[in-house]
């Protein structure tokens, strides 16, 4: 493939050039389609800083680069227990996190609900009932017959939303696949408390943050060498540490210039004008049809929730435009299902060890009721391939634009998200693509290496809560809301 480099994951040792002839034009054009080359990836990467900075104005941009108002880094000594609660994408997960009085330590008993999928698209107040279930069965499981006081709560609210105080968020737009009408522009943490106080339960919001962040902090509190957070997920994004003198939208608030505050960057929403990003036809489909047509056009081309429908379509594009030419008198109606497919069907794909591709012709009859032949196997696999690196190269451009705006030489990325875990090659295909942008010489060792994160949407969420209420107890006000009802939680 044009410019992945030399130290690109092999491909496994397949039979490509025994094909027939007639499977190797489509092949050749899904590799044209998907191959991001060098210069293609540093055209991306000047275009990101710049979206960045603007971000960062009082004028804004496509990129939000939200202020979190956490306000640096922990320094190992917090203390306390905390709940954290984490609303993603697929499940929702309580935990509760005593940080100890062993530096960098915690302890964590945490249980996962599923967010069931008419939710996303049903009533707010249903949303706020559930969530409110989740913490009740849990507060009643493992504190039954307790007489607790206030538990200060951590939310990782992993949506894009605006925080003129860090126990307050407006939610700007819904991603990852909802569309719950009556919560956008409006402050989520309200109605949470309405119905936890209705309830009688001792909980109150400490925190509101992004997991973007909660894995900026969580993973700095065991390796300082950590100056980024990503979610490489069902959806994408980064968190950093920036000076307040670089962001002009809050310089009418005085802070000294040095002061730093995590930015969440919600850069899924990169490139939303169409400047600069290699689309094809595909991601136009999955664009136009989305719930939000002309938003997160960078999520839609890097993250997990996507990765499997633009596999599904270009699978369906040969069928409809070559007939006869895969699948040859098989019901393939199965295929046509949207989103039926995710990142993990690529994922087994691509870890398939066998040399006849056995594992991918199950998946396909188990999975679609189609038996591919050998060269349709082949070429799902190249496919697979594909896409699978493009993700990853063009997710690595995110980090590249940081660090490039920041003029960080070296340092620790954590990473985390269903892509980053457990998607093969995507750390190495990623890693090679920094190793382009950033012109590192072919002796030189990595100097921006991402890394596995700790629980960002969990320990960063407590962390986050205790950093907070470290603020409360020196009397500093900035980004808290409220200062009297979060001296309570003291």
């Amino acid at each position: 493939m044009v410019g992945i480099g030399p130290k690109q994951p092999p491909s496994r040792k397949g039979s490509m050039h025994d094909l027939p002839q007639n499977l190797l034009g489509p092949i050749k054009e899904f590799e044209e389609q998907f191959t991001v080359d060098r210069a293609k990836l540093k055209q991306i990467v000047n275009h990101f800083v710049k979206e960045l900075e603007k971000g960062l104005t009082v004028e804004g941009g496509n990129i939000p680069m939200n202020v979190t108002w956490v306000m640096g880094f922990p320094d190992g000594e917090e203390q306390g227990t905390f709940l954290a609660l984490d609303m993603g994408g697929t499940n929702l997960r309580v935990c509760e996190i005593t940080l100890t009085n062993q530096k960098g330590a915690f302890d964590i008993t945490q249980s996962k609900y599923k967010m069931p999928e008419e939710l996303k698209t049903g009533t707010a107040e249903e949303l706020w009932e559930y969530i409110a279930d989740c913490l009740q069965q849990f507060i009643e499981f493992h504190h039954e017959n307790e007489n607790l006081t206030k538990l200060p709560l951590g939310f990782t609210f992993s949506y894009p939303a605006t925080q003129e105080h860090i126990d307050h968020g407006i939610l700007q737009r819904w991603t990852k696949g909802f569309d719950i009408e009556g919560v956008e522009g409006e402050d989520v943490v309200p109605p949470l408390e309405t119905i936890l106080k209705k309830r009688g339960l001792p909980i109150k919001v400490a925190a509101l943050i992004n997991d973007t962040t909660g894995t900026l902090i969580a993973s700095s509190y065991t390796d300082p060498h950590v100056k980024i957070g990503c979610i490489f997920g069902t959806g994408v994004n980064a968190a950093y540490m920036e000076n307040v003198g670089s962001v002009p939208k809050i310089a009418h608030l005085g802070l000294p210039a040095d002061t730093p505050i995590a930015i969440n960057c919600e850069y899924g929403a990169f490139d939303n004008e169409r400047v600069v990003l290699p689309l094809t036809k595909y991601d136009a489909i999955i664009d136009r049809d989305s719930p939000r047509p002309g938003q997160q056009a960078f999520e839609k081309m890097t993250a997990g929730l996507y990765l499997g429908e633009i596999f599904r379509l270009a699978l369906v594009d040969v069928i409809d435009n070559r007939p006869g030419l895969i699948f040859n008198g098989q019901d393939v109606s199965k295929l046509r299902k949207p989103y039926l497919l995710d990142a993990s069907f690529l994922a087994a794909i691509e870890q398939d060890p066998y040399e006849n591709l056995s594992e991918t012709l199950e998946l396909f009859e188990r999975e679609l009721n189609i038996r591919p032949t050998q060269p349709e196997l082949e070429m799902i696999r190249r496919l697979a391939e594909l896409i699978g690196t493009r993700a990853a190269r063009l997710s690595a451009c995110g980090v590249a634009a940081i660090c490039t705006k920041k003029k960080i030489e070296s340092c620790h990325v954590g990473a985390d998200g269903s892509v980053f875990t457990k998607y093969p090659h995507f750390k190495a295909r990623g890693a090679q693509a920094l190793r382009e942008i950033l012109d590192w010489a072919p002796t030189e060792k990595d100097k921006v290496s991402i890394l596995a994160a700790e629980d960002g949407s969990g320990v960063g969420a407590a962390l986050i809560a205790a950093l907070t209420l470290k603020r409360v107890k020196a009397g500093n006000m900035v980004g808290i809301r409220n200062m009297d009802d979060m001296r309570t939680l003291l």
